[in-house]
């Protein structure tokens, strides 16, 4: 049978969720998924996990597996609620255990809590496969954004997470901890040394100039118009260049919180003796 893919777009954070889905086997595989989050009442809600599992539901899908790209910094994953539903596995890359070291210091969470990657089920290395069903997942160990940053190869599609945006946006930002410019041009070298007809499937669409939503190109495409990394780029000039850009980004709006949710696979913090989980705030650390 041959494999669909399903983008869902949700709007308030700019992120694409992907299931990638064998009609015949009824199997499916769910990618980068997001937990509503309102930081003005911190309310949390499942608004775009529902049309996920719904379109899934539909479909009659078995879910063995939910992925994360990395430890997202804009949108708190739906690991937990597809794992509690499907009773699916939750996988991440390996480093995010460097990720869980940097972050419990920044946000003071103590000895005891685990840097481990104890908080998701599979930890995946570079090279490393999977198999749910007929469709077979092939890790990328893509760093560069973070160090933990994967790229899931399934089949001619590569789910390439923050690495790369469509050709008119560029590449991820460079400056959270443990990123590097120079990493993520060695990173983008992987996958243009892929076949030029390989699909890519990015994890954010900004939709520059008010174009369209566009979340789907090719290894051919990126290598010929990315606009800030095509296959005629030199090192020295992109890690010139992400230098540069990143001094002038500011910080995503929900990075605090984000993180350290992301960093317990999608948790909100145990609660504490009134009934209520609190995230904490580090002022003028940043």
């Amino acid at each position: 049978d041959i494999m669909k893919i399903k983008h869902f777009f949700d709007d308030p954070t700019s992120t694409l969720t992907y299931v990638v889905y064998d009609e015949g086997a009824k199997t499916g595989v769910v990618i980068d998924t997001v937990t509503d989050f309102d930081p003005a009442s911190g309310r949390t809600g499942n608004g775009a996990s529902d049309k996920v599992a719904g379109f899934s539901a539909e479909r009659g899908l078995k879910i063995p597996y939910v992925l994360d790209t990395h430890a997202h910094a804009d949108h708190f994953t739906g690991l937990p609620y597809f794992k509690e539903r499907y009773g699916c596995k939750t996988v991440i890359g390996r480093y995010i255990t460097g990720v869980q070291a940097v972050f419990r210091d920044i946000f003071h969470l103590g000895a005891d809590f685990p840097v481990d990657g104890s908080q998701f089920d599979v930890l995946l290395q570079d090279g490393e496969t999977l198999e749910a069903g007929p469709i077979r997942i092939k890790a990328i160990h893509t760093p560069g954004h973070t160090p933990a940053c994967l790229t899931y190869q399934i089949g001619d599609a590569l789910f390439v997470g923050d690495a790369i945006f469509m050709p008119d946006f560029g590449t991820a930002r460079c400056d959270f901890p443990g990123g590097s410019g120079e990493v993520l041009y060695d990173s983008i070298q992987k996958l243009y040394a892929l076949p030029d007809e390989t699909r890519v499937f990015t994890c954010h669409d900004y939709m520059p100039g008010g174009r369209e939503l566009r979340y789907q190109s090719t290894v051919g495409e990126q290598k010929r118009s990315n606009v800030q990394l095509n296959g005629n780029t030199t090192r020295e000039d992109y890690v010139a260049f992400r230098k540069q850009k990143d001094a002038g980004l500011s910080l995503p709006k929900l990075i605090l919180p984000s993180l350290q949710v992301n960093i317990r696979a999608g948790r909100l913090p145990e609660p504490e003796e009134n009934g209520t989980s609190y995230l904490k705030i580090p002022l003028n650390r940043f």
